[in-house]
């Protein structure tokens, strides 16, 4: 009877345990999924209303490019390599998707790629699909809401992980 108590006991941490460690890599996917729609709400944030990259168009469910041509999703592709750091984006580049990688290495040294159709191997990748739409008149007339929405596209968390952050913008 010991020995069967003991082992439930034991099962049970076990189970705590993983169930533990499965919410901390959620948790950590999370948090680059908020930091990714924090740096593209301040990207789009900088340009002035009348800008082509921040005209009002652009959807969340679909990846969308305006009349203007410009896109309204980016890739984002994280890698870690001894040491570094590596950040490829996709964009989109007279139709064509381009991809750019960005290496940040341990001794502050930053490096980018030239950019290429091929995209990027997914293997040991984390990948985020960004996402927003611009709306004028929004929430009141003379401002602009912007809203992002970040999904990581690797399918090894469930649930899936997505993250939608908005602002309003005069």
């Amino acid at each position: 009877m010991a020995t069967f108590i003991l082992i439930v006991g034991v099962v049970s941490v076990a189970a705590l345990l993983g169930s533990t460690l499965g919410g901390t890599a959620r948790s950590g996917y999370m948090n680059q999924a908020a930091t990714l729609a924090t740096e593209k709400l301040e990207d789009l944030n900088r340009y002035p209303a009348v800008d082509p990259t921040v005209s009002a168009g652009g959807a969340l469910t679909t990846d969308t490019v305006s009349a203007a041509g410009v896109p309204y999703f980016d890739e984002v592709y994280f890698s870690p390599s001894q040491g570094a750091m590596e950040e490829t984006v996709g964009f989109l580049n007279s139709g064509t998707t381009q991809y750019q990688t960005i290496s940040y290495a341990p001794t502050g040294i930053i490096t980018t790629s030239a950019a290429t159709a091929a995209g990027p191997s997914s293997a040991n990748q984390i990948a985020y699909k960004r996402r927003w739409i611009i709306e004028q008149d929004q929430p009141v007339a003379g401002v602009r809401r912007v809203t992002v929405l970040v999904t990581l596209e690797n399918g090894f968390v469930q649930p899936p992980v997505t993250f939608q952050m908005s602002t309003v913008h005069e």
